[in-house]
């Protein structure tokens, strides 16, 4: 009897494994603990994405030992595989391994704050002193973003297009979206590549990525992604029906969330389809924020809660910044979380992954038709601004100098030249 009960006790843990049932990412830490050490990184994590995932692995990896080199780059893969903001996945999903549900918030919002709050700030400037966004020093901004997309873009197209198929597919990515200058050309952009890499990118030039642990029972990352799915389809009908602006920005902010692949940038051109069009947010108001944005640590989604500050209409001030914020970012937090007890059997799928492929390779050309416009339009008038801007590029991708650098740089030329 006691042998028996000995064996059913030793099954146990691997068929709650199968069922998809936490296994080596059981929380073993507290929420506090989680929501400090992300906010100590939202408020230095300065450089991006990529660096991002730099600092997270000197904490997480080496410093905490909260998991090993092999499972975060596991984690890592499975994070540029989804839709959204790449590093706040990561950070989200770590936060669920080591505290549950409410670590995995805290996480979230202890990296997202600082640069959030910083931002609210500075639209409440820009809202309250209407010459602000027309200063030198805000315009040098709007020439520091010409050069950091252009540095997005150069980076990006030399490593999701290695080959001519995939830079093909950039360029068509980007002559579609030159064409229809929309979201709907953004979205068709993106689908088009995801068709062009799945019928011809080959398998074997897209690597394969294991990923074992799971962190979330498999029904309850089913319920995650129906609910990701069902607010894509949901939240614009419910606009439509109830001819509600507020609920309208904030569908379309949802949707920009759920549809980008490959990082902060590429989500640029949906964000600027969205509320520059329509009067929301002046052109001028939506580069100066972009270029601040640059400056802060943290996340670059939280842009959104600079454009819900100074958004005119049903959002606008900290409030509007606020639930923009949150609107943007839930997509990204649902999609991880229902996708860590699947990725083990998606990622062996290579159709999947040469559709990724294709997808990466249109955000590059879709990218590059933002640079044009509205960045490029926008910015540069005069042989000065053309300069401080290949100035601010040649830091960037040459000297490999801070962003924060080079913004204040630019910010300081634009105010000498104005004067």
């Amino acid at each position: 009897m006691g042998q028996r009960r000995h064996r059913e006790q030793g099954r146990h843990p691997d068929a709650r494994a199968d069922a998809g049932a936490v296994d080596a990412s059981t929380p073993r830490g507290s929420a506090i603990e989680v929501f400090l050490a992300f906010l100590k990184l939202g408020l230095i994590s300065f450089g991006g994405p990529v660096a991002h995932l730099g600092y997270f692995r000197t904490e997480f990896v080496q410093r905490r030992a909260w998991l090993d080199d092999k499972s975060y780059s596991d984690l890592v893969a499975l994070c540029q595989f989804l839709p959204g903001p790449a590093s706040s996945q990561v950070g989200i999903a770590l936060g669920l391994g080591r505290a549950g549900w409410p670590g995995g918030l805290c996480a979230w919002a202890g990296f997202t704050l600082p640069s959030a709050i910083a931002l609210v700030l500075f639209g409440l400037g820009v809202s309250r002193w209407d010459a602000l966004a027309q200063s030198g020093a805000v315009h040098g901004l709007k020439v520091a973003a010409v050069a950091i997309v252009a540095q997005a873009v150069w980076g990006m197209g030399r490593t999701l297009c290695p080959d001519r198929l995939r830079a093909g597919i950039a360029i068509v990515a980007a002559l579609l979206v030159l064409a229809v200058p929309s979201a709907m050309g953004q979205v068709g952009a993106i689908v088009a590549g995801a068709i062009a890499g799945r019928c011809a990118v080959d398998a074997g030039r897209v690597p394969s990525t294991e990923y074992r642990d799971r962190g979330v029972r498999k029904s309850m990352g089913a319920a995650l992604l129906l609910l990701f799915a069902l607010l894509l389809v949901v939240l614009p009908v419910l606009a439509a029906a109830t001819r509600s602006p507020a609920l309208a920005v904030i569908a379309s902010f949802y949707q920009s969330g759920a549809l980008v692949f490959g990082g902060g940038h590429v989500v640029l051109p949906l964000l600027q389809a969205s509320v520059v069009p329509g009067g929301l947010v002046t052109n001028d108001a939506f580069l100066a924020g972009y270029g601040a944005a640059q400056a802060v640590p943290g996340p670059l989604f939280t842009f959104a809660a600079y454009l819900g500050t100074v958004m005119n209409g049903a959002l606008g001030g900290w409030e509007g910044g606020l639930a923009l914020l949150v609107a943007i970012f839930v997509p990204g937090f649902l999609v991880v979380a229902g996708a860590l007890p699947f990725w083990e059997s998606l990622r062996r799928r290579d159709g999947i992954r040469r559709a990724m492929a294709g997808i990466n390779a249109a955000v590059v050309g879709v990218l590059a038709a933002a640079l044009y416009d509205p960045v490029w339009t926008s910015a540069i008038h005069s042989r000065a601004d053309f300069g401080v801007a290949l100035g601010a590029f040649g830091l960037l991708v040459v000297g490999r100098r801070s962003p924060v650098l080079v913004v204040a740089l630019s910010a300081t030329a634009g105010w000498l030249l104005a004067r």
